[in-house]
């Protein structure tokens, strides 16, 4: 659970087409908007590295820095490059830490490899991985995790059996919402009358090839083969 927010120091700057953007880039610095609150939507940028060492620390609020004030914010979206994965934009949301806000979280399933259904050869799958949830910024969760380790074959997760943090709502119907499903595999196996129909078309085919070359061997006979007599 997040409990310290991680600085990020960022820098005004101005819209100016998406040349401009390729060239701040370039630089190694990373366009954003800052919005939400009580203040005007700000375009930032931001250094890459240092951006993806404060996404990757542990805690949903970063506080930014700009022109030495400071203010806790969290992500609300990313833009990545679809082949480097590198990020190419971010928008950050100004925050009260004191006002519960809406957050999506991932959720990670634990233990699938030893679920009984999953030894007898069944197939488990993750339906839903993200959770609608609200809570304080600082109470907002890198993660929710649920362990299906139990899970015979057949067996349905839905969200009401998902445990959250204290300070943590779901969002979502617990009762409708599906999280996992272990199901017997499936195998495509023809029936006897599918094998037996596809066999004797196969043997019909065969039969009308070797009519049709014999129906050609005797049409290759010369018309004046049996008139020899008359020369």
């Amino acid at each position: 659970m997040a409990s310290e927010s991680t600085k990020l120091s960022i820098a005004a700057r101005a819209v100016e087409g998406s040349r401009a953007t390729r060239r701040l880039r370039r630089t190694g610095r990373i366009p954003g908007v800052l919005y939400g609150g009580d203040g005007e939507p700000l375009a930032f940028s931001v250094d890459g590295r240092e951006l993806r060492h404060a996404l990757a620390a542990s805690g949903a609020v970063l506080e930014v820095a700009l022109d030495g004030a400071a203010a806790p914010v969290v992500l609300k979206h990313a833009q990545y490059d679809p082949v480097r994965g590198d990020t190419m934009h971010v928008d950050l949301l100004r925050v009260n830490l004191d006002v519960a806000i809406h957050a999506v979280v991932p959720l990670e399933l634990t233990g699938t490899e030893d679920a009984p259904g999953t030894k007898e050869g069944g197939v488990l799958e993750h339906v839903t991985r993200e959770l609608n949830i609200e809570a304080l910024p600082t109470a907002i969760p890198e993660s929710i995790v649920h362990d299906v380790s139990a899970m015979e074959m057949n067996d349905t997760i839905t969200l009401s059996a998902i445990t959250v943090p204290d300070g943590v709502t779901l969002l979502d119907d617990p009762e409708e919402t599906l999280i996992a499903t272990l199901t017997p595999p499936r195998l495509e196996v023809e029936s006897d009358e599918e094998i037996e129909e596809e066999t004797g078309l196969v043997g019909e085919g065969a039969g009308e090839a070797e009519g049709a070359a014999g129906d050609a061997d005797a049409g290759d006979v010369p018309a004046d083969a049996g008139d020899s007599s008359s020369e």
